[in-house]
This record gives C-alpha cells, sequence and structure tokens, in this order.
C-alpha cells in the first residue's frame, strides 16, 4: 500500500512521530513523506533537518510559503500551495493520504486534491478553537478527508456531525501521547545543561497571535510584553517562539526585546523538536500561553496550565487548564495563583489506549 504523510510544520511532525515509527517498520508500506510550510523556511529555523534526520527513504519537499505574515501574504500563500499541490497530486497517486491538525498550509494542500479523487486520513479533526481562523480549516479538511481519528469521544461526534455520517470516524487519543511512559526523558540536570537553563524554576511559555480578530493583537502583544517584564523577576523564561501565522511577527518582535532586556533570565526557542519540548514541559513549574500542546499534552506531565486569550476558546479542557485574560494584571494573578499548586494529580482526558497502533490497525483495514 501506497501512503503519503503531509507534514507543513514542526508541530505536526513531532506528532506523527509514534505514527511514522511503526510504518517504517511495515514492509507492506511503501511512505513518501510530504514536507512544505514552515519546514522549509530558514525564518522558522529550517525543521526539514528534523524531519531529514528520521532516516527516512523517501521525501518530497514543496516549498510554497511567503516570509510575510500579514493577510495578505497569508492568503497568497494559501494559494499558491493549491496551484503547488495541484502540480503534485496531478503526477503522485496514493492509497490514503495522511493530514493533521489545522494549518492553513495543510488546508491548502488538501484542498488541491479533491478534485483528484485524493483519500486523506485527518488527525485531530473536530476540535474547536474559535480565536483562531485554523478552525474553518480544520473543519475544511475534515470534509475533504474520508478517514478521521479523533483525540477525545466529543470530537469524534462533531466530526460526524460535520460530514453527517458517524462512519469511517474513530476516537483513538491524541496521538502525541502515544507510548508516553515509555518516553525516555533526559536527566534534568543534562536537559538544563544543553540549553544553558540555569538551576532556577522556569515556566515553559508559547504565544501565538489571535487570528479571527487579528486587529487586537497589537493590544496583545503590549499586556504579553509588561505582565513578562514582571514575571522574569520571579521566574526563568523558556519561551518557544510563534508559528507562521497573521501578526506572528509582532509577538516574535516582542518577545526578542524581552530577550535582550532580560539576558540572563530568558531563553528563547524556535524549534525544540517533540523529545526536547517533552523534556521542557516535564521540568518546568507549569506553561503558560495559548498553545494546543498545553491543553492536550500537559495533564500527562503533571502540569497545570495557564490559557491566555481567546485563541483556544472551544477546546475541551482538564481540570489543570485555568483560562485567564489577555491582560497583564490577569496574567500576573493567575501566575501567583498557579504558582502555589505543585503538580497536577489526576488523568489526561486526551489520553488514548495506543493511539498510533489503532490508527495503523484501522488504516490496514481501510485500504484493504
Amino acid at each position: 500500500m501506497r501512503i503519503g504523510l503531509l507534514t507543513s510544520s514542526r508541530a505536526d511532525f513531532g506528532i506523527y512521530k509514534p505514527l511514522l515509527n511503526l510504518m517504517v517498520l511495515e514492509s507492506d508500506i511503501e511512505l513518501k513523506v510530504i514536507a512544505f510550510g514552515t519546514h522549509l523556511s530558514p525564518y522558522h529555523g529550517y525543521t526539514i533537518n528534523e524531519v531529514k534526520a528520521q532516516n527516512l527513504s523517501d521525501i518530497d519537499e514543496i516549498d510554497s510559503l511567503l516570509l510575510g505574515d500579514n493577510s495578505s501574504a497569508i492568503s497568497t500563500s494559501y494559494g499558491l500551495t493549491v496551484i503547488k499541490f495541484s502540480d503534485y497530486w496531478n503526477q503522485n497517486n496514493f492509497d490514503l493520504v495522511f493530514c493533521l491538525g489545522d494549518r492553513y498550509e495543510m488546508s491548502a494542500a488538501v484542498q488541491a486534491g479533491i478534485p483528484f479523487g485524493v483519500k486523506f486520513a485527518h488527525i485531530h479533526g473536530g476540535e474547536k478553537t474559535l480565536g483562531a481562523i485554523d478552525n474553518i480549516y480544520r473543519h475544511q479538511i475534515t470534509l475533504a478527508s474520508s478517514l478521521h481519528f479523533t483525540s477525545t469521544q466529543k470530537y469524534a461526534e462533531r466530526v460526524a456531525e460535520l460530514i453527517e455520517s458517524d462512519k469511517n470516524v474513530f476516537n483513538v487519543g491524541a496521538l502525541s501521547l502515544t507510548d508516553l511512559d515509555k518516553f525516555e526523558f533526559d536527566g534534568e540536570k543534562q536537559f538544563r545543561e544543553k540549553f544553558g537553563i540555569p538551576k532556577k524554576p522556569y515556566l515553559l511559555i508559547t504565544f501565538h497571535p489571535e487570528t479571527v480578530n487579528s486587529v487586537v493583537n497589537k493590544q496583545y502583544v503590549n499586556e504579553l510584553a509588561k505582565s513578562l517584564k514582571k514575571i522574569v523577576r520571579q521566574f526563568y523564561l523558556v519561551i518557544t517562539l510563534p508559528n507562521a501565522d497573521t501578526n506572528g511577527s509582532l509577538y516574535r518582535s516582542a518577545l526578542h526585546n524581552i530577550k535582550k532586556e532580560f539576558p540572563d533570565n530568558v531563553l528563547l526557542i524556535e524549534n525544540f523538536g517533540k523529545e526536547n519540548y517533552f523534556n521542557a514541559m516535564k521540568y518546568s513549574q507549569f506553561l503558560l500561553g495559548n498553545t494546543s500542546s498545553g491543553i492536550i499534552e500537559a495533564a500527562s506531565f503533571g502540569k497545570y496550565v495557564i490559557n491566555v486569550g481567546n485563541r483556544q476558546l472551544g477546546r475541551v479542557k482538564g481540570k489543570n487548564v485555568f483560562d485567564c485574560e489577555f491582560e497583564s494584571l490577569s496574567i500576573q494573578e493567575c501566575v501567583k495563583n498557579i504558582s502555589i499548586l505543585g503538580s497536577y494529580k489526576e488523568e489526561n482526558i486526551y489520553e488514548g489506549t495506543n493511539p498510533a497502533t489503532e490508527i495503523m490497525k484501522i488504516t490496514k483495514s481501510f485500504i484493504q
């Protein structure tokens, strides 16, 4: 069976890894990884090198991302991605193509495949993020897909509503949490030395723009900067930089300015990679930001999360997630309150039995 796997960013590739590890062991699977989006952008760390480091035998690269992050650049990149993938789907045939998540680049690649009858398998459909236009892209991908793997039962039900059928919709749990109990963590000392993190409590921080009402981002960046300048006096800050969304450069610029002002108390990371990110989460005090990893993964590491603003509004959240307004004093107050809680002890609502194995079993049955 010939399977394609679309990866457009550092984030989705890290999530795919448990599934990739199984696929490469299957003698009856001819796997082709199709890398595009920010993977090929030096500005975002040129993470195609991480893809190549996995010793995958067959990788195609499709370059279609513009460097700008205003609305025009995003729209133009979407159109260019559709054009590039129109040629690609015309020249390549697959039994099934995996796609993941809700990025606009992923949506463009999938939309281009519709006239060619490409069969897509969508991972992480049915979710809701009302503060990001990714919500629309995610549902577009769902409607264009033939096979669906969701991270909770509620999301499976939403996919069934969207496609008006529960056929080929499977709740398997979050793929990134596959075999987490077997994950080999670095020792804390080793991890800190690798990235030069001093021996003091640190927060793991990730902020992305809000893209539904993008005009608020200038205000939000100011509120973020004001809060971090206070928080940095109590905690070391480990900050992963935002992805290629509208107005992402505003956040990047503000975070670099924080780094310049507090050079000994801030670490900026372009691309941790899944393994280092998991280590960073494990040894952090708690998470601060508006990224899906805090909602989906943090509970499995015993971490509380401060979820700021509306970007993730609509996602199913565990008891470890505390919502907070995108306002400096509110963020500081949440940090103060969460600081005294210690470790989170309850279950993660996104954990499945073995998502990667379940996806492989269902995929084989679907293709046959």
